[in-house]
């Protein structure tokens, strides 16, 4: 190996670690937001509510429709062994707004507990990370197996939570600032499009940012991995004593033989 080679291999190492961290975050971050068919179940009851309010003004059978589509969506997820989380708090929401829109009669009412939940969202990822425990780091640290490692053990990884808390945070926020004027000033069908057009692009520019803050930020510390580690080494060292005490019953009891 000539002296050249080493740097290049180091090279070729550093390359491959990074690769496979900005994999891991990748996968990461599709478990934990529900991928691609996440999205689908996200935007398919709303958009089916606006398609069919657009055509005949209907409130009752639009809000059918939207809280049918979700309640097939969790079937199909349940005959399939998957997780549900998603699609079940798909369906809650498209309940809280088919219950607002029918108790006032008003069809814009069918976004309005969607467009309050993303605002306190938004709030809650600002004020979280103003508090030093940001809150993309509590939706992440268990899917990283790092739970709270992150806040006091791993400071690069932590400045990198903040960044992305922000990122989601002024994202949902400037949504909010699209949406909440177009309550009060649009009719349904027009609201219902601005917000169906809005549910994917901002999601996808808050998850890739999130990406890129994690793909350089330090490796998550596995403290499943540690406990693992911990329980496994106290194990050994009860086995290791259980031997010592077995050996010294067995020394004693061959002096008493041969006395």
């Amino acid at each position: 190996m000539t002296s050249l080679d080493k740097p290049t291999e180091d090279t070729q190492a550093e390359d491959a670690q990074a690769e496979d961290a900005r994999a891991v975050t990748e996968a990461a971050l599709f478990e934990a937001f529900g991928g691609v068919r996440g999205m689908v179940e996200t935007v398919l009851p709303g958009l089916l509510f606006v398609t069919i309010f657009t055509i005949n003004k209907d409130l009752h059978w639009s809000a059918i429709a939207a809280l049918a589509v979700s309640v097939v969506l969790v079937v199909v997820r349940l005959a399939m062994r998957d997780t549900v989380k998603h699609a079940f708090s798909g369906v809650f929401g498209v309940a809280f707004g088919v219950v607002f829109a029918m108790m006032t009669g008003n069809a814009k009412d069918f976004y309005l507990p969607g467009m309050l939940y993303t605002l306190g969202l938004a709030l809650a990822y600002i004020i979280t990370t103003l508090c030093g425990v940001p809150l993309i780091g509590l939706i992440l640290g268990p899917v990283f197996k790092e739970n709270l490692s992150w806040r006091t053990r791993n400071p690069g990884r932590k400045k990198a939570y903040a960044k992305a808390s922000w990122a989601w945070g002024l994202i949902l926020l400037a949504k909010c600032a699209i949406l909440f004027p177009l309550y009060w000033w649009a009719n349904t069908a027009q609201l219902g499009w601005v917000l169906v057009a809005l549910k994917i692009p901002p999601f996808l520019l808050a998850v890739w940012l999130t990406w890129v803050f994690l793909a350089k930020a330090p490796a998550p510390i596995d403290v499943f991995a540690e406990m693992e580690a911990a329980e496994q080494a106290e194990k050994a060292e009860e086995e290791r004593k259980a031997a010592q005490a077995a050996e010294s019953g067995e020394a004693a009891s061959g002096g008493r033989h041969r006395k």
